[in-house]
């Protein structure tokens, strides 16, 4: 079996983005599947900002998704269906715990800064992080809008948790961040998790493992026809 490493995998995606965290669930399988038959790929996640104008400090979640979704009934139903599907795939999903709903600029940054830190895998120090930050915030309700909460994160993904702190302290890469998101709004990018392979948009939302793997490997498969035409 011949195997292929090095075509790269890029997700755009918020931290608070409940289908961003089903999806990455559903990418894992889907890799399992492609790893079985010699394709392998690396993984880049990449920011977008659902809420690009909440403020630094967030906004109490359920004020704020009873304004957003017309009414908190309206709210609660979103979240049921995000959690049944969660429930689909194996994830525990606590909307009781979600006090806060946060400015994700910083988490976005700090999954950067791991990027810097390990091999851009799945299960690589950034993905790690990746899925890190999502279980605090869906599953234990933390504020992932907080800087120890964030550090706390690192330190549980494998990182340095100090300098990881430190890093957070200051604003490394926080203008990187927001020309990034600007850059995936300006490819088409209005809605997460959307996947690209080698730079090009393939899809959007957190498809069934089974047509993730088909959409690679198809893709795969054209953009090796193309290279040796």
């Amino acid at each position: 079996m011949t195997t292929e490493i090095g075509t790269r995998i890029d997700i755009v995606s918020d931290a608070i983005c409940p289908w961003c965290y089903i999806g990455r669930r559903q990418l894992e399988r889907a890799l399992a599947t492609l790893a079985d038959e010699g394709l392998h790929f690396s993984v880049h996640w990449n920011p977008f900002q659902l809420n690009p104008d909440m403020p630094k400090e967030g906004r109490d979640r359920a004020a704020y998704r009873a304004w957003k979704f017309g009414g908190a009934e309206r709210a609660a139903a979103a979240d049921l269906r995000v959690t049944q599907a969660a429930e689909s795939v194996g994830l525990v999903f606590r909307a009781d715990l979600m006090l806060r709903t946060p400015n994700t600029l910083d988490a976005h940054r700090l999954v950067w800064f791991a990027g810097q830190k390990g091999p851009a895998l799945l299960h690589g120090t950034q993905d790690t992080l990746m899925r890190t930050i999502f279980a605090a915030y869906f599953t234990e309700g933390r504020d992932i809008g907080d800087h120890a909460v964030l550090a706390d994160c690192a330190g549980e993904a494998g990182l340095d948790r100090e300098e990881a702190a430190q890093f957070l302290a200051g604003d490394l890469a926080a203008r990187e961040m927001l020309v990034a998101d600007q850059a995936a709004r300006e490819a088409g990018v209005n809605g997460v998790p959307s996947f690209f392979l080698d730079g090009y948009s393939l899809f959007s939302g957190a498809m069934p493992a089974e047509a993730m793997a088909d959409a690679f490997r198809k893709a795969n498969t054209i953009l090796r026809q193309r290279a040796a035409a």
